[in-house]
């Protein structure tokens, strides 16, 4: 009876710890889950941001380009005007 005693306190205590180490693997779950929540909804966040992003850099883009457009024909104006100017001076200085 003693031995039938001993071997069943020895495997309560087994089970007691166990039990104090599915308990701790149950909390480490939860924390996991917490940190993977919150993980998600910076992943979120910042996806909604490089979206935003991505948006205004092509606004940019499209400013910078008609930017250039204008730069452009205000150097061909310059230039045309630069022509005529010497054209008429060569015009000017060779009529007798």
């Amino acid at each position: 009876m003693e031995n039938g005693r001993k071997s069943l306190q020895q495997t309560q205590e087994e089970v007691e710890e166990v039990k104090v180490i599915m308990l701790d693997n149950l909390n480490k779950a939860k924390e996991r889950e917490g940190k993977l929540g919150d993980l998600e909804d910076r992943a979120n966040e910042l996806l909604e941001k490089s979206g935003m992003f991505e948006k205004r850099t092509n606004q940019v883009k499209q400013k910078m380009k008609s930017g250039n457009s204008k730069m452009k024909i205000a150097f061909i104006a310059v230039g045309v005007l630069v022509v005529i100017v010497i054209v008429g001076i060569i015009i000017y200085c060779t009529v007798p």
